[in-house]
């Protein structure tokens, strides 16, 4: 038991746009250090949130005695090493997705935690947003019958401008690219809500914009902005012989799009990016929106749902922890991203043999 739950942050971009601010707001936290690959941005970070501690070595915030709780919020390259230091701390860790380069780090890394015994949760905030919840134990009251399809459409057009410069999004080495950063999200989201896993994947990856500007020349791209994937799911207990359809884009104009919409046998329902529910009995020819709460926008934060889903999720956190390291309803475990990882690792191999993989015969 603690009453006041220390905070270490590892990056300054995520992490002080929504992970700062939604835990500055909870109580019984204390934001204590933040660091990050510049000292610069890691100093002017913490003057924002009144941090006392700053580094430009993240084992500083790692180590530092007064931190309970580990944010990594870096490239998923770093990701293994970052978590594994953590925890052999005694810290308990919150992972940005993907969770790792691949499932053998993944496995590695969910082992340690197993073994110290430490909360480790991955970053699927969306997880929180209230409609969401509610979207999920509606599933589970049959309310539009076993799902037959999925679908999910995620647009996020700023990339598309040929003048954002090149930085590990567009490194493959480091992690970057679409399929981890928005597909991962995704995959979550049907795991989670359906209590069913992928079985088989088809992807295909493209890159659009293959040079983005770099110091005073350009560098070449090698992630995808757009990542599609045709699916299967397991049966259980709210599939049967399910398919799924994701098409993901971060250059497709004009506006933000993030859609979730399930087709079952008595019906259908649709989720919007803040977490929007709507339903549609069969023969019903128009949407019809159910009443759901929703979690505060971060000022000055796009929203685009991410950030009011952390503000939900930040206050989880802190009390877990308070509690002694307890589990969290909802949250995205380790286990759960191993999960993730198995279909995005089936998912990169898909798209180089042009053909539908298995993830669990990898």
């Amino acid at each position: 038991m603690t009453n006041v739950v220390g905070i270490g942050f590892i990056g300054t971009g995520f992490a002080k746009s929504v992970q700062m601010p939604a835990f500055a707001e909870c109580a019984g936290a204390k934001l204590v250090s933040v660091a990050s690959g510049s000292v610069e941005n890691a100093e002017a970070a913490a003057r924002q949130f009144g941090l006392e501690h700053f580094a430009g070595d993240w084992r500083a915030t790692v180590s530092h005695p007064d931190v309970d709780l580990v944010c990594i919020t870096t490239p998923p390259n770093l990701h293994k090493e970052m978590v594994l230091a953590a925890i052999a701390e005694g810290k308990h860790v919150l992972a940005e997705k993907p969770m790792a380069m691949n499932v053998a780090e993944a496995e590695e890394m969910t082992r340690a935690a197993g073994k110290a015994g430490v909360l480790a949760l991955i970053d699927h905030e969306l997880r929180f947003q209230p409609g969401r919840q509610k979207a999920w134990s509606m599933l589970r009251e049959g309310v539009i019958g076993k799902i037959r399809h999925a679908k999910y459409n995620f647009r996020a057009p700023h990339r598309g401008d040929v003048n954002v410069p090149w930085n590990w999004w567009s490194d493959i080495a480091a992690g970057g690219g679409a399929l981890g950063a928005i597909n991962s999200h995704i995959i979550d989201s049907f795991n989670w809500l359906l209590r069913s896993e992928v079985s088989s994947v088809f992807c295909q990856l493209q890159t659009h914009i293959k040079q983005r500007p770099y110091g005073d020349g350009v560098r070449d791209v090698t992630t995808d902005d757009e990542a599609n994937m045709l699916l299967r799911f397991t049966d259980g207990d709210l599939t049967t012989n399910a398919t799924g359809l994701v098409s993901v884009s971060m250059v497709e104009q004009p506006e933000y799009v993030n859609l979730l919409e399930f087709f079952g046998a008595e019906g259908a329902m649709r989720i919007g990016h803040r977490g929007e529910v709507y339903i549609a009995k069969n023969g019903e020819k128009e949407w019809t929106a159910i009443e759901v709460d929703f979690a505060p926008p971060i000022p000055g934060v796009p929203d685009t749902g991410f950030a009011r889903g952390f503000m939900a999720f930040a206050p989880k956190i802190v009390d877990a922890i308070s509690g002694g390291g307890a589990a969290i309803e909802h949250a995205a475990t380790f286990d759960d991203g191993i999960r993730v990882q198995r279909v995005l690792d089936a998912a990169q191999e898909s798209n180089s043999s042009r053909s539908a993989v298995t993830p669990y015969l990898l």
